[in-house]
């Protein structure tokens, strides 16, 4: 079982797959870029294989169009070589743009783009001639000498067949006239690029994939590691527990800073304890429950209410009614309203009479009106 956690046979997560993007460990095909590199030339020459011919007529024709006072001068072709240059520039410019974007988009559609900070720290580890020399000789370098001798023997081959099958036309050239023969030059050309792009697409065809499928492979995670990023992500159960208690003694805190502004504590009368408040200047408001508890802190919540002279009601079912059926910062269920009006409207008696301005009210019944849905 042991053997089976420590093997790559999982795939790599989200987490790892963005890691390994960060230190610029990305899929990349060369040969992609290659191929769209030729492919954008044959495009650009295509759009301008009619202005470039008529720029490279001219700037024979002016270079080679001189009269005697010319012929002479020793700085008139340096005065020429600007109008020259400038001639080649015009279509020649749209080619190189074209050539350019291409270069980034072949770069940049197996991957996408991607910038590391950490892929350009430089890594001492890599001046190692012992490092070298494991890079030098394994599998992946067996892998990439491979692929590039078959490379080289596959381009060969169709170089070979394209260059045999247009010799004789590559000789006619010289015998062609001027302008015609670096048109026809330039259909040549063109041609050689497209059969050079048909010998790339097979080699793009396998190189995508597998690039992608080494990505991964290189990627693939143990079963242990996945267990180890789950805990990491989610966190130790140790340090979860933690946060857990230290969020329930916020919490209680909280519920205990609300203890003061209740109207009434009502109890079981030993382990429950539920503090209430009503307000009613808010039409329509129900009775809140601002703390509940059982055992030490219901005991808490009665400290609490003592210390601030809060009326404590027994009441075993309406506590344990109200404190199985509501959660704190709520209102109570309508089902209760009657058997807390009935509390709420002894406790203002009771103020009352204490301040002298009435008699003692009677004490709260003890069967109060508790639907059996709500009595535990």
């Amino acid at each position: 079982m042991a053997d089976t956690d420590q093997e790559r046979t999982e795939q790599p997560t989200g987490k790892r797959l963005q890691q390994a993007r960060e230190k610029g460990q990305i899929a990349r095909s060369k040969e992609l870029g290659t191929a769209s590199v030729l492919l954008a030339t044959v495009f650009g020459l295509l759009m301008i294989k009619e202005s470039l011919a008529g720029a490279m007529v001219r700037v024979l024709t002016m270079g080679f169009t001189l009269d005697r006072d010319q012929a002479f001068d020793p700085n008139a072709m340096g005065v020429m070589l600007p109008t020259l240059l400038w001639e080649l520039v015009q279509p020649l410019g749209l080619l190189f743009l074209m050539v350019a974007i291409a270069a980034f988009v072949g770069n940049t559609l197996l991957g996408g783009m991607n910038f590391s900070s950490e892929a350009m720290m430089p890594k001492w580890s890599k001046l190692s001639p012992l490092s070298g020399l494991k890079r030098m000789f394994g599998v992946q370098s067996l892998v990439e000498l491979l692929k590039s001798i078959a490379k080289v023997v596959f381009i060969s081959l169709f170089a070979w067949w394209m260059l045999s099958s247009q010799f004789n036309h590559l000789l006619n050239l010289s015998l062609e006239g001027f302008p015609g023969g670096i048109i026809d030059a330039l259909d040549l050309l063109l041609w050689m690029l497209i059969i050079l792009c048909c010998a790339l697409i097979p080699i793009v065809a396998i190189d995508v994939p597998f690039q992608t499928w080494n990505h991964t492979r290189q990627l693939k995670m143990t079963k242990q590691e996945i267990k180890d990023e789950f805990k990491d992500s989610e966190g130790k159960p140790e340090v979860k527990s933690k946060i857990r208690q230290l969020q329930m003694q916020m919490a209680m805190r909280r519920m205990m800073g609300d203890v003061p502004k209740a109207d009434v504590i009502i109890t079981n009368p030993s382990h429950y304890s539920v503090a209430l408040k009503y307000d009613a200047s808010k039409p329509g408001a129900a009775p809140k429950v601002l703390a509940k508890g059982v055992d030490e802190v219901a005991m808490k919540i009665r400290e609490i209410g003592r210390e601030y002279d809060i009326p404590i009601l027994p009441s075993p079912p309406l506590t344990r009614a109200i404190y199985h059926a509501t959660e704190i910062g709520h209102e109570i269920p309508e089902g209760l309203f009657a058997a807390v009006a009935q509390v709420l409207a002894y406790v203002y008696q009771l103020k009352k009479f204490r301040r002298g301005r009435g008699r003692r009210p009677t004490p709260v019944a003890k069967d109060l009106p508790i639907p059996p849905e709500f009595r535990q």
